[in-house]
């Protein structure tokens, strides 16, 4: 991708779009007025970066009104690739309702996002929605008559997502994806599991051997199937199957096994359940804060111990523990403990602003990152972020 050399570059945030099986269908962007960044769309698509990163998963734009999109903009979003998600109460506006019915002739797909104004009814032609579900929750079967998929965002735990799926949402983003019911339980018959999780980290902090890995590799089936799955997937593209694990750990090398290892930690799930939404989120920290070292100048060892911080910065919410006693064992940086523990550093910063939703100019400088770097290593995450949902 192209790099961009726009230091007052906008401070947009992207966040994931998941279905009911927790698979990324899409990024959101708002871009209303009341986050700030009504104004960032010529900017955000004068360049092809945005939509190459995010390929091959839709974008979805949270847009106050029909007239953020003036012509010249609209030849810059391809049909195919951007869903347009525009408040209802726009419509109160006398030329919106013909605006929007303009953009559906083009090929847009549009979402009415919120509450129909009072007095105004639904266009007959519009029958998706989006929703913010922070507030308050759909009854059951709401949106059954009305065709799909719908949106439902601002959730912020798990229980909130079913109950949108059960009122007849598709599409749901918010901080449940962060927040999931952890893959390991919590009672004794998975502490065995969890000795094993925990020692696997321990010898992935210390650099261990190859021989030690794969030996605990083989008392855990679940990680193994994933990471054979992994090397015989389209992303390494591979003539040869391979079967065992002496292969995989001579294929992928001692420094990608060990960042693929702290990934597949999370994808402690069956091969028909669904993916654990913590996987990509912790492939997003990890190649952010990976990218961002690298920008700084960092040698190849900071790199991969900053890949680390991102990757293990989930671990309470994966293990339901708390993170002092999961870094306890692991006799890890002091740096890196610190940004996991406290939040202190620089990698701490970084992990607090991408805790943190949208950022600012303040946050920004506290973490020694101008707002160009900022982005460029949001689609730089988000585009390793999305590859790793797909091939594990």
């Amino acid at each position: 991708m192209a790099a961009l050399d726009l230091t007052p570059f906008p401070l947009v945030q992207m966040h994931p779009i998941a279905n009911g099986r927790n698979e990324w269908v899409a990024l959101g962007l708002d871009l209303r007025a009341q986050s700030g960044n009504a104004d960032a769309l010529p900017l955000l698509f004068g360049s092809p970066d945005l939509l190459a990163a995010i390929a091959p998963l839709d974008c979805v734009l949270q847009l106050d009104g029909p007239a953020q999109l003036p012509l010249p903009l609209l030849k810059q979003l391809p049909t195919q690739r951007v869903v347009l998600a525009i408040a209802a109460a726009s419509l109160a506006q006398d030329a919106a309702p013909r605006q929007l019915a303009a953009l559906q002739e083009e090929g847009y797909r549009i979402l009415l996002d919120g509450a129909l104004p009072p007095g105004v009814a639904r266009p007959a032609t519009l029958r998706a929605v989006a929703l913010d579900c922070g507030a308050g929750l759909p009854p059951p079967g709401q949106l059954l008559a009305l065709f799909g998929p719908h949106l439902a965002y601002g959730l912020p735990d798990q229980r909130a997502m079913q109950a949108c799926e059960k009122a007849g949402f598709a599409w749901f983003a918010g901080a449940y994806l962060e927040r999931c019911c952890p893959a390991a339980g919590s009672g004794a018959s998975e502490l065995p599991t969890r000795r094993r999780l925990l020692g696997l980290l321990a010898l992935l902090a210390r650099d261990a051997d190859s021989r030690e890995l794969e030996t605990l590799l083989k008392q855990d089936p679940v990680l193994s199937w994933h990471l054979l799955k992994l090397v015989n997937s389209a992303a390494f593209a591979l003539n040869t199957q391979i079967t065992g694990f002496a292969q995989a750990i001579a294929l992928l090398g001692r420094r990608q096994l060990q960042r693929w290892l702290q990934l597949l930690l999370y994808a402690r799930t069956d091969a028909e359940g669904p993916l654990n939404p913590l996987l990509p989120q912790a492939a997003l920290r990890a190649a952010r804060l990976e990218v961002l070292c690298k920008m700084d100048g960092g040698d190849r060892d900071e790199q991969d111990l900053a890949f680390m911080t991102g990757a293990f910065s989930l671990l309470d919410h994966l293990l339901d523990m708390q993170m002092a006693d999961i870094v306890g064992d692991l006799c890890l940086p002091s740096h890196v403990e610190a940004a996991l523990l406290q939040r202190e550093g620089v990698l701490g910063a970084r992990l607090r602003l991408m805790e943190g939703g949208a950022a600012h100019a303040q946050a920004l400088a506290a973490a020694g990152v101008d707002a160009g770097s900022w982005w460029r290593s949001q689609l730089h995450a988000y585009h390793w972020a999305i590859q790793v949902g797909r091939n594990v």
